[in-house]
């Protein structure tokens, strides 16, 4: 089974940075689409950005020109570069990958989440 693991979580102010790292562990055979998520306080899971294998990927409204998304297919890693962090950044980040088995089958794993909050 494949654990993931985030960090780079932190506190920073606002119209800072801060660079999320997740790396794969475990068995694995393919790892497809991965994707960043992260939930506020009170309010539901909302996806960040997402990337292929091949490095195709895309951004929630909330964060386009802030955000950047990137994987390292050798090391198993996926980093989300934020800058500009605003207040409502924050929250909870988790990374999230599809897994693919050896079989053939695939399924989807998730990290515990770091938390990212941003001060005014």
């Amino acid at each position: 089974q494949v654990q993931l693991v985030e960090s780079g979580g932190g506190l920073v102010q606002a119209g800072g940075s801060l660079r999320l790292s997740c790396a794969a562990s475990g068995r694995m055979f393919s790892i497809n689409v991965m994707r960043w998520y992260r939930q506020a306080q009170g309010k539901q899971r909302e996806l960040v950005a997402s990337i292929t294998r091949n490095g195709q990927s895309m951004y929630a409204d909330f964060v386009k020109g802030r955000c950047t998304i990137s994987r390292d297919n050798v090391k198993n890693t996926v980093s989300l570069q934020m800058n500009s962090l605003k207040p409502e950044d924050t929250g909870v980040y988790y990374c999230n990958a599809d897994i693919g088995a050896a079989t053939g089958r695939w399924y989807d794993t998730w990290g515990q989440g770091t938390q990212v909050t941003v001060s005014s």
